[in-house]
């Protein structure tokens, strides 16, 4: 019988080792897998040769550019407010003038006449109201009652009737009248015969005694001719002459304007005399209804007025016055306005361009044209940037002319409304100069950096250490922790950013003040670097 072999106990101690060695070359890759992977993301600089920069405290200012030209601020053609002469120009083209200087008169006479009225009429409505505050005078009520009471008197006549001495007086009126018509018919008369046969010869007596004594004065003075016999002749002739003349008249009969006037004398005579006899019947009649109401309405007009007086002012009269005191300030104030319209001045100063009229020309357009000295820049802002712009945002322009010479100014205005040339959309923004010594020009190419926002002491670093992941909004930088064999490790760190320019980025989570970064070629920012506009520590 055989008996079967036993195994050799040798061979499973072997198949124990191999599996022990695999295990362990299984641990050891896992441990050294794990090790390279922590060490990847310490020295995955190791393989790169960028350089690296020191995150900073310092000022960030954000901007847009734009380009654009250089622009007088102001510029108008002077008008009169209305046609007129002009008087007299005190300037001429290329004048430089200052504010309110006077650059043309035109003529103001009936301007100056217009003022006056209205100071006239001003004064007026307000001495009215000034008399309606202070309320009637004594005297303004002294005669309103003797108004009243000469109304009442009245008005009892009518209805009393007429008295006994109010009849008697009308009919020795009557009676009066009666002989002036008899006064008027002899006047009448006696002109008719006045001329009578002795009256004639008298005359004609009067003549020969004037002719006699002409005749013995002419002969005096033929004989002693001097200055007393000379007057005694023309004393003589004159008498002559009145003498002859009287004759005449008498030989012609009466005149007939003496008639006419005694025939008129009696037509009048006889007029008044039935007026007189028509007030007695109408006496005799009594008051009509028509005269007592005219009386009643006198007596209650008297009456109010006295009242108004007394009562004084009321609120409404005062309130009219008052209106009309305002309407005749306005009415002066036009009035002065006008007038100093006629006086043409400069607004602003600057420059005049172009004198339009001569002394003695009617006008009132384009009197005088003006640029003013204050100069602007025009920029053509694209409409990407504009959004960030507003009215007080600084700027530092530099001029092409002097491109390392920089000018301080401010937006000052942005057009609402775009400019669509060449298919692209840009905005004007005005900008405002602060002074400068530069002899700058009008018309002259700026170019504009527009300070959009700015942050002081903040954390800086530079923007071409960042990567960002715009998909997910992430940013990134490689911070150095360390160095190994001589090369820097890193770790790449999240962080939040804020502000930035054409050259650093605010860091506002994820790094302090002295951390490392790597860059790629841009070289660590020099000791005491500050980046433009950066605060500059005050001793």
């Amino acid at each position: 019988m055989q008996t079967a072999a036993a195994p050799k106990p040798t061979s499973n101690k072997k198949r124990w080792i191999v599996i022990g060695v695999v295990g362990l070359l299984i641990l050891a890759g896992v441990f050294f897998a794990i090790q390279n992977v922590r060490a990847s993301r310490q020295t995955a600089v190791a393989s790169q040769t960028g350089d690296t920069a020191t995150v900073f405290t310092g000022d960030l200012a954000a901007s847009a550019t734009a380009s654009g030209q250089i622009e007088p601020a102001h510029t108008t053609r002077l008008s009169a407010a209305t046609p007129g002469i002009v008087e007299d120009v005190f300037v001429r083209a290329g004048d430089e003038i200052e504010a309110g200087d006077v650059l043309a008169q035109l003529d103001s006479a009936a301007l100056s006449l217009q003022v006056e009225r209205a100071q006239q009429n001003l004064a007026l409505q307000e001495a009215n109201l000034e008399a309606l505050l202070e309320g009637a005078s004594a005297e303004d009520i002294a005669a309103a009652e003797a108004a009243v009471h000469s109304a009442q008197v009245r008005l009892d006549s009518l209805l009393a009737g007429p008295t006994e001495q109010e009849i008697a007086e009308s009919e020795a009126n009557i009676r009066a009248q009666e002989g002036n018509v008899a006064a008027a018919i002899a006047a009448y008369n006696s002109a008719l015969d006045s001329i009578s046969d002795s009256a004639i010869a008298a005359a004609e007596a009067e003549v020969v005694n004037a002719r006699i004594a002409y005749d013995n004065a002419k002969e005096v003075n033929d004989n002693f001719a001097n200055e007393a016999t000379d007057k005694a002749l023309q004393d003589a002739a004159e008498q002559l002459t009145i003498a002859q003349t009287k004759l005449a008249d008498l030989q012609a009969g009466p005149s007939q304007g003496n008639v006419t006037s005694a025939s008129a004398n009696i037509s009048a005579a006889q007029a008044n005399l039935e007026q007189a006899k028509a007030n007695h019947e109408r006496l005799l009649a009594g008051a009509t209804p028509s005269q007592i109401a005219a009386a009643e309405a006198a007596l209650a007009q008297a009456q109010a007025n006295l009242d108004s007086l007394q009562e004084g002012a009321s609120a409404e009269d005062v309130a009219i016055a008052e209106a009309g005191v305002e309407q005749a300030r306005l009415a002066l104030a036009d009035a002065e306005e006008a007038l100093a319209k006629a006086t043409i001045r400069a607004p602003f100063a600057g420059l005049v361009t172009a004198v339009n009229v001569n002394q003695g020309e009617m006008t009132s357009n384009n009197i005088v044209e003006l640029v003013s000295d204050q100069l602007q820049v025009i920029l053509n802002v694209d409409e990407i940037d504009v959004g960030v712009l507003a009215p007080g945002q600084t700027a530092v322009i530099t001029l092409e002319t002097w491109p390392n010479e920089e000018i301080s100014g401010e937006i000052s205005a942005i057009a609402p409304s775009a400019n669509n040339g060449s298919g692209v959309v840009t905005y004007d923004v005005l900008l405002t100069l602060d002074k400068t010594d530069l002899p700058v020009l009008v018309g002259m190419t700026a170019n504009a950096r527009l300070i959009t926002d700015s942050q002081r002491d903040v954390l800086l670093v530079p923007n071409a250490a960042i990567t960002a992941d715009r998909e997910n909004g992430v940013y990134t930088v490689n911070k150095i922790t360390g160095e190994q064999d001589g090369r820097p490790l890193t770790e790449e760190v999240e962080v939040t950013i804020g502000l930035k320019d054409d050259q650093y980025t605010q860091i506002l989570s994820g790094l302090a003040e002295g951390d490392e970064v790597v860059i790629g070629q841009l070289a660590p920012p020099p000791t005491g670097f500050r980046p433009p506009f950066a605060r500059r520590d005050e001793n």
